[in-house]
C-alpha cells in the first residue's frame, strides 16, 4: 500500500525529518473452553500445570486433534478483517528449543495460512481514519511459562497455556506513529470482542502484540527493521515505539547501523533492550507437520458462519449515524464495545438519540470511568436512563435537576418518574411564578441589565441566577425568553 507522508508525524533528528514505519503482529488468544490440539481447559487462573493433558506435555504416542471451534472462530475473525478465507490451509512445525514448550517445536502455520489479506479501517482521531492492511492469519498453539522469581536458584514451568490458541495476525508496514499503532490495537480488539473471537484482555496475555519498528528518510527504502516481543498494554505499544524510533535514528545518525534484532521493552525504565538477534524463516526449519492433515472446509461452512456473524463496529457506527443523527465522534464512542452500544440503544429506542448519547456519554460514561466501572457494573439500567430522558424531554425536569435525580438514582436506585413526584422535583410551570422571579433578579441588578443590552453574553449571568433562585426547576428556555423581553434584548 503506497501511503502519503504526514509531516506532522515524521521525527525530526540532527539530519532531518526521519519516518517511522510500524508493523504489529497481534497475538489473540482464541475463544474456547478447550485447546488447539487437545481437550484440556484453557481457563484462566488455575493451579500451575493442572490444566496438561499428555498430547500438551508431548508424551510419546501423544497425537494433535484439530479443535473445531478454534477453526470456526478463525475464519469468523477472518470474516470481521474483511480477508480473504482459504478453504486448505496447512500446520507446520516451527522448530525452537525453550523449556516451556515440551515438544521442542511449535504447531503454527507458515507458507499456507487460513486466512489471507484484509483490512481494517481505523479512527486515530475524529478527523482521521487510516486504512490498515492485513497480511495473513494464521492459527497457533501457545507455549507455556517460565517462572524464574519464585526461587534464587530455580526456574518453574507452568504448561497450563501450553497448547491454547493463538491466533496471529500480521499487519502490513502500514503504520506511521505510535498514534496510529494504538489506535490500531484498539480497533482490532475492539473488533475481536465484538465478534467472541477474543476476549481481548490485555491484562491476562490474552491479547499481546509483537512490533516491528524501522526508521527511514523520505522516499528511501525500508530501513532494517527491530521488533519488540510480547507488549501487553496499548499504552506500553505507543512508548516502546517512540523509545525505539529514536534510539534507530541516533544510531544511524551517529555513523552506526541498525541490526536486526529481537528487543524487549522495559516499562520501568521506559525502554527497549536487547534480547536476541532476529531469527528468518530458515532459523525454524519449518516442515509440514507430519500428524495432521492439511486443513479444509468448504465455502458453504464459511458462508454460514458469515450469516451469523453479528453487527460489527464500522457497520453499526454508521448505523448509528444514520439512524439516531448522531456524530461521527459520539458513534464512534458508544461502539468502541458492544455492551456500551447496546446500553446506548436501549436507551435511545423511541427516543431522541442526541439526548441519548449526551447522557450516555457525558453523564454516564464520565461517572463509570471516576469510579472505575463499566457498564457491567453501572448502578442506572438503561432503562432508568431512558425514563430521565423521558422526563426531559416532556419538559417535567429540567437539565440541572436531571443531574440531580441521576445522582440519587445512581445511590438510591429507584423509578425516574416516581422519584420526581415523591421528592416535588417537577419543573417549574406557572408562568407567573416564573416572571416574578425573573422581575426580582433584573430589579436587584440595573447595571448589569442595561450593561446586557449590547453584551448579549450578560444574559447567561441572568439566566445562571434566575435559575438558582428557582431551584433549578424553571425551564431555562422559557427563562431566557422572559429575560429577553424583560431587559429589552428583541
Amino acid at each position: 500500500m503506497n501511503i502519503a507522508v504526514n509531516p506532522k508525524k515524521l521525527i525530526k533528528g540532527a539530519t532531518g525529518d526521519w519516518e517511522v514505519v510500524i508493523g504489529l503482529e497481534i497475538h489473540a488468544q482464541v475463544n474456547s473452553r478447550a485447546k488447539l490440539f487437545s481437550g484440556s481447559s484453557t481457563a484462566f487462573g488455575a493451579e500451575p500445570n493442572s490444566h496438561v493433558s499428555l498430547v500438551d506435555a508431548a508424551m510419546p504416542g501423544m497425537l494433535p486433534v484439530i479443535n473445531s471451534e478454534c477453526v470456526a472462530q478463525a475464519i469468523r475473525t477472518g470474516l470481521g478483517l474483511k480477508a480473504q478465507v482459504n478453504l486448505r490451509s496447512v500446520f507446520d512445525r516451527k522448530n525452537y528449543f525453550y523449556p516451556d514448550l515440551p515438544q521442542g517445536y511449535q504447531i503454527s502455520q507458515f507458507k499456507y495460512p487460513i486466512i489471507g489479506e484484509g483490512e481494517v479501517l481505523v479512527d486515530v482521531t475524529p478527523d482521521e481514519t487510516i486504512t490498515v492492511g492485513i497480511e495473513r492469519l494464521h492459527l497457533e498453539q501457545d507455549a507455556g511459562k517460565s517462572i524464574h522469581d519464585l526461587d534464587p536458584h530455580n526456574s518453574y514451568v507452568d504448561l497450563n497455556r501450553s497448547g491454547v490458541a493463538l491466533m496471529e495476525i500480521v499487519s502490513k508496514p502500514d503504520l506511521r506513529s505510535s498514534e496510529e499503532a494504538k489506535a490500531y490495537v484498539s480497533k482490532m480488539r475492539t473488533i475481536l470482542r465484538y465478534l467472541g473471537t477474543c476476549d481481548g484482555d490485555m491484562e491476562k496475555g490474552n491479547l499481546r502484540a509483537d512490533v516491528n519498528v524501522s526508521v527511514r528518510k523520505i522516499g528511501d527504502e525500508l530501513g532494517t527493521r527491530c521488533e519488540i516481543k510480547n507488549v501487553n498494554s496499548i499504552r506500553f505499544i505507543g512508548q516502546a515505539i517512540e523509545y525505539e524510533a529514536r534510539r534507530q535514528i541516533g544510531i544511524i545518525e551517529d555513523g552506526g547501523k541498525i541490526i536486526q534484532e529481537t528487543r524487549l521493552y522495559d516499562p520501568a525504565k521506559g525502554e527497549t533492550r536487547s534480547m536476541r538477534s532476529k531469527e528468518e524463516a530458515h532459523d525454524y526449519r519449518y516442515f509440514p507437520d507430519p500428524d495432521l492433515l492439511p486443513l479444509e472446509f468448504t465455502q458453504s461452512y464459511v458462508d454460514e458462519l458469515n450469516a451469523a456473524l453479528p453487527e460489527l463496529p464500522d457497520a453499526k457506527k454508521a448505523r448509528f449515524i444514520a439512524e439516531y443523527k448522531l456524530s461521527p465522534y459520539d458513534a464512534m464512542v458508544l461502539t468502541l464495545e458492544h455492551e456500551n452500544a447496546d446500553y446506548y440503544e436501549a436507551v435511545a429506542k423511541s427516543r431522541d438519540g442526541k439526548i441519548s448519547a449526551n447522557w450516555v456519554i457525558n453523564e454516564l460514561f464520565g461517572r463509570l470511568n471516576k469510579e472505575g466501572r463499566d457498564i457491567n457494573t453501572s448502578p442506572v439500567s438503561a432503562e432508568q436512563l431512558g425514563g430521565i430522558v423521558d422526563l426531559i424531554t416532556e419538559n417535567i425536569i429540567s437539565g440541572k435537576i436531571a443531574k440531580d435525580l441521576f445522582e440519587i438514582i445512581w445511590v438510591e436506585g429507584g423509578n425516574p418518574r416516581e422519584i420526581v413526584k415523591a421528592r416535588c422535583m417537577e419543573q417549574v410551570t406557572d408562568l407567573g411564578a416564573i416572571q416574578k422571579i425573573v422581575d426580582e433578579v433584573v430589579a436587584a441588578h440595573p447595571d448589569k441589565a442595561e450593561q446586557a443590552k449590547t453584551k448579549h453574553g450578560m444574559l447567561g449571568f441572568f439566566v445562571g441566577m434566575v435559575m438558582k433562585a428557582s431551584g433549578g426547576k424553571a425551564n431555562p428556555a422559557t427563562v431566557s425568553d422572559m429575560l429577553k423581553a424583560k431587559i429589552g434584548l428583541e
